[in-house]
């Protein structure tokens, strides 16, 4: 595989997650409640990348929606996922919008770091920093190239899936993601051997 490349599994809990969509869009609370235990981590996690301090109340907006709407939802476990990314998004571009203000980066949830099955060089790399460097790294990204990654690797939705996502062609978040990954590495290889670099400066999205 080469460097910067993103090899995406299937998630374990899929098949358990689109069982309770299922239940939850009958009703059942406890069905519901454990669809948000098993998205709510890693829908956080990008949010915290989109708005930064504000990810909680997004997140509280985002799952009003869900819960309004999961009963149009069709599909599986892994499309549930990305249906729920597009609606945090939309909600995360509202927010920005009314606050005039470009995505920011902050602290990811540790845990969304050392979610299994990334193998690409640059997630490795990433994974040995401390979740502020992570994301900080991350923040000097290209805005699409910092969704891609962040939608690919934090969330963990396939090609087809994040494109869905950001309305783009999976070729497009392809090579968005395989770019971001490229450059992210590049970034990582000096600091194992000791240089030092300062990307707190930058915002989610803005250009190097």
């Amino acid at each position: 595989m080469g460097k910067g490349e993103v090899r995406r599994v299937a998630e374990p809990y899929d098949t358990e997650l689109g069982a309770a969509v299922a239940r939850a869009q009958e009703g059942d609370e406890d069905a519901f409640a454990f669809v948000y235990d098993l998205v709510q981590p890693r829908l956080l996690g990008y949010l915290r990348g989109m708005v930064g301090d504000e990810a909680d109340d997004v997140a509280s907006d985002a799952w009003l929606e869900i819960a309004r709407d999961i009963g149009r939802f069709r599909g599986d476990g892994a499309g549930f996922r990305g249906w729920s990314a597009t609606i945090a998004r939309h909600r995360a571009l509202d927010h920005l919008r009314r606050q005039k203000s470009r995505p920011r980066a902050t602290l990811l949830e540790q845990d969304l770091l050392e979610t299994p099955g990334r193998s690409d060089t640059a997630g490795e790399a990433l994974e040995s920093l401390s979740t502020g460097q992570a994301l900080a790294l991350i923040a000097t990204l290209p805005q699409d190239q910092a969704e891609a990654v962040l939608l690919r690797v934090v969330v963990g939705l396939d090609g087809p899936a994040a494109a869905r996502v950001l309305g783009k062609r999976p070729g497009a978040v392809r090579t968005a993601a395989h770019r971001g990954l490229r450059r992210l590495a590049q970034q990582v290889a000096p600091r194992s051997t000791g240089a030092v670099t300062n990307p707190a400066a930058r915002t989610l999205g803005s250009a190097r």
